[in-house]
């Protein structure tokens, strides 16, 4: 789908203030309110918008330590790519599973109250998924820039 500049504008903005009424936005991107609110619709529709949500402060929900695992699995059959998957699409803590090129097959962002709920974490469920070979976890000490925005 094409996106003219005003279609950019909205999603610019949407992005980093996604509770702003159609009233407002609207008249940020110089549109009527029937003419943004149809953009806004046919945006979603058509899936470049996929969802809202509510962002939390980690900190205010007791999830101090970001966590990175790097996976290496036994093997790249699609049956063991298959079951790693669907096991990790299970594990409540993950926040994002990405299958990657280079020397890691699978890389997964965690979120955990502190070490020891992590070593929780590990217990109950990493140390499970099936068809792991190795796995390396490296804390974040410090988050410098974080964003939901895409460049577009």
């Amino acid at each position: 789908m094409k996106l003219d500049p005003t279609d950019l504008r909205i999603l610019h903005i949407l992005q980093r203030e996604g509770r702003l009424s159609n009233s407002d936005l609207a008249e940020r991107v110089n549109l009527s309110q029937s003419a943004c609110h149809r953009r806004v619709q046919r945006l979603e529709t058509d899936g470049i918008i996929s969802g809202y949500v509510a962002l939390l402060d980690p900190r205010m929900v007791d999830r101090r330590a970001t966590v990175y695992v790097e996976i290496k699995l036994t093997g790249q059959a699609d049956e063991i790519l298959d079951a790693f998957e669907r096991a990790v699409a299970n594990v409540p803590d993950v926040l994002e599973c990405h299958l990657m090129a280079g020397t890691a097959d699978y890389l997964l962002k965690l979120m955990a109250r502190d070490t020891e709920d992590f070593a929780r974490i590990h217990r109950k469920y990493l140390s499970r998924l099936p068809g792991v070979a190795q796995m390396q976890s490296s804390f974040a000490l410090r988050t410098v820039c974080n964003t939901t925005a895409l460049m577009i």
